[in-house]
């Protein structure tokens, strides 16, 4: 089962990395658009904020050219007094002044405006993320590594707000700042306007090149930061293996291969834009050559005014400006777009697992549960279960066991419908499980796994974890009744402890016992056990089998184990091999049959005798 959730990984893995964008950047486009709309009377002030700046920027040039041609040029051709100069370049350079002040206020306003948008933005689309993650199924997980998932909630979401919180509505105002730049130089000057458009084909066709390569190198960007998180998570989640083999070593080579694929992606993306902004630039400048040159010419044949000719200049350079900043937002779009089809592959992804229209709540269940015919494989064509049937009765303790392999564990993960079977049905109070709502068919079993998990909290939290409302004293009994209070209790804090991530500072017995005490404050009508006290000691577990054996009592139970010792008393075992049933009956009817349950039964004795 590991080793095929690893295969999926690595086939996910490397069809992420090949894979080409299917999403056109329209539909993308859309999708992010779609994401601002809650917030579009804010989106609209911001957008109203830059509009203002942009007329007071394109305001601002022309005063200087009303202080040249109407003071400056007549004063020096002593047309003017110098006290009229005077004033009038006061007034004009208040109103400058004024501008520029005001332009500080519209700039701090739509400034804050839009990062408060981006960060709303950015707590929506991961709350959107997060619930989307925790509704999918296991398979999901089997095919898709942890650490690329947080890639995708956190470093792809901050990169898409990078472009939403500042992109759209700078490209609006470089728009708005474009179209008036070149009305006010058409009404000026026609044939000069035209002159200084000219290297426009050249700017264009720059930008068509840039964009095929920009789009490539930064989906890279993000795939290639998404192999360094996914790398870094498993390697921090598997140090102790790691040390306890001495491979510190080979994890840091292997951290530095994808560190480095990192690099190469990033200098690549970089070195496509280090080409293309000089280009623009070197664009601009022969903009300004050809405004120079031809209206130089035109000034000194009385054709054009020195304030025109200033004007003009300005104009330009601010013509191009918008143009370099819509460049670095097409730079910026790219990446945002790549992140963005990842943001939305994953919300498109419907989990395998679903509810069906009209699911229905159960209520509490006798605990009848019944396998008929079911077939599953977790890969197509290598069936796990094959025509697997079993009746187990309200109130019938049922052991599982068998070689590793054998499909026992899978008869949990389709019973709680982690995954669905392929063929034949599975029922719950003779009810196709999957016709009842996920949260009802849940709430009617609790299962304590060998691999333990406890969330970050305190003890009490972790024990009451599906009964958030339990009472303090219902927490202490379900603790008593599995032998957890007399080592919780022992604590300075005792069910105030707080519990570290995974719970590395209790033992893995302690630990076993913390997750019997969550399961069973539950109250389940059906308590599934796999593998639950392969890791407590012996005495641990004789305390556990007592417990259990008068919770158990009135309560359907599937039990699943390797130490055989602990199902001899189960009502009735049941033997799989290959993903059927070989052998069924009590202990002692298994041990007379002479079958593979003997034989499990001898290897095991003859394991704890060389022990």
């Amino acid at each position: 089962m590991r080793r095929m959730g690893h295969r999926f990984r690595a086939l996910s893995r490397s069809g992420e990395e090949t894979a080409e964008r299917t999403m056109p950047d329209t539909v993308l486009l859309k999708r992010v658009i779609e994401l601002v709309k809650p917030y579009k009377l804010r989106f609209a002030i911001a957008v109203f904020l830059a509009l203002i700046g942009s007329v007071m920027g394109l305001i601002m040039p022309y005063l200087t050219k009303m202080a040249i041609d109407n003071y400056v040029v007549p004063f020096s051709k002593s047309q003017i007094s110098s006290s009229v100069v005077m004033n009038g370049v006061k007034w004009l350079a208040v109103a400058y002044f004024v501008l520029a002040l005001a332009g500080y206020g519209v700039q701090a306003g739509r400034r804050y405006l839009l990062n408060w948008i981006g960060h709303s933005i950015m707590r929506s689309l991961r709350n959107r993320m997060f619930s989307h993650l925790m509704s999918m199924s296991r398979s999901f997980y089997d095919e898709n590594e942890v650490g690329t998932l947080m890639s995708k909630v956190t470093s792809d979401v901050a990169t898409l707000n990078e472009v939403l919180a500042t992109g759209l509505v700078n490209l609006a105002t470089d728009v708005l700042t474009l179209g008036g730049i070149l009305v006010i130089m058409l009404l000026i000057s026609p044939w000069l306007t035209v002159v200084s458009l000219l290297t426009i084909p050249m700017l264009l066709g720059a930008a068509l090149i840039f964009r095929s390569r920009a789009r490539k190198a930064y989906r890279l960007t993000r795939k290639k930061i998404a192999g360094v998180m996914a790398n870094l998570e498993e390697s921090i989640s598997g140090i102790r293996v790691s040390q306890s083999f001495g491979r510190q070593d080979e994890n840091s080579r292997r951290f530095d291969r994808v560190n480095v694929e990192n690099l190469r992606a990033n200098v690549y993306a970089a070195q496509v834009y280090s080409m293309f902004f000089p280009t623009v630039q070197l664009i601009g400048a022969a903009g300004i050559f050809l405004v120079l040159y031809f209206g130089g010419v035109s000034y000194i044949s009385g054709g054009l005014s020195l304030g025109v000719l200033v004007l003009f200049q300005s104009y330009v350079i601010s013509f191009f400006s918008p143009i370099m900043d819509m460049t670095m937002f097409y730079n910026s779009l790219q990446s945002a777009f790549a992140a963005a089809e990842r943001i939305f592959g994953l919300l498109d992804t419907p989990p395998h697992v679903r509810e069906s229209d009209g699911a229905i709540d159960i209520g509490s269940a006798r605990g009848k549960v019944e396998f008929r015919n079911v077939t599953f494989w977790y890969v197509p064509g290598y069936p796990v279960l094959k025509n697997f049937s079993l009746l187990v009765k309200p109130g019938e303790t049922v052991a599982i066991v068998g070689p590793t392999g054998a499909g026992k564990s899978t008869v949990m993960n389709l019973l709680l419908r982690f995954y669905d079977v392929k063929g034949g049905a599975i029922l719950l109070d003779d009810v196709d499980i999957r016709s009842i709502a996920l949260p009802s068919l849940r709430r009617n079993m609790s299962i304590v796994l060998q691999d333990t998990f406890l969330f970050t909290g305190t003890l009490r939290d972790n024990i009451r974890l599906g009964r958030p409302d339990a009472s303090e004293e219902e927490i202490r009994a379900t603790a008593r009744a599995v032998g957890a209070d007399e080592f919780i209790s022992q604590l300075p804090l005792g069910y105030d402890t707080m519990i570290r991530e995974r719970g590395i500072n209790l033992s893995q017995g302690q630990r076993q016992l913390v997750a019997f005490a969550r399961a069973l404050l539950v109250d389940p009508p059906i308590l599934l056990l796999d593998e639950a006290t392969s890791s407590v000691d012996p005495y641990t577990e004789l305390l556990i089998q007592q417990a259990l054996e008068e919770v158990m009592r009135n309560r359907t139970a599937i039990v699943i184990a390797h130490r055989l010792s602990t199902v001899r008393n189960a009502d009735r075992i049941i033997v799989i091999d290959h993903g059927k049933i070989v052998e069924e009956g009590t202990h002692d009817d298994l041990l007379a049959l002479g079958g593979m349950y003997k034989r499990l039964c001898d290897m095991q004795f003859r394991v704890v005798e060389a022990t």
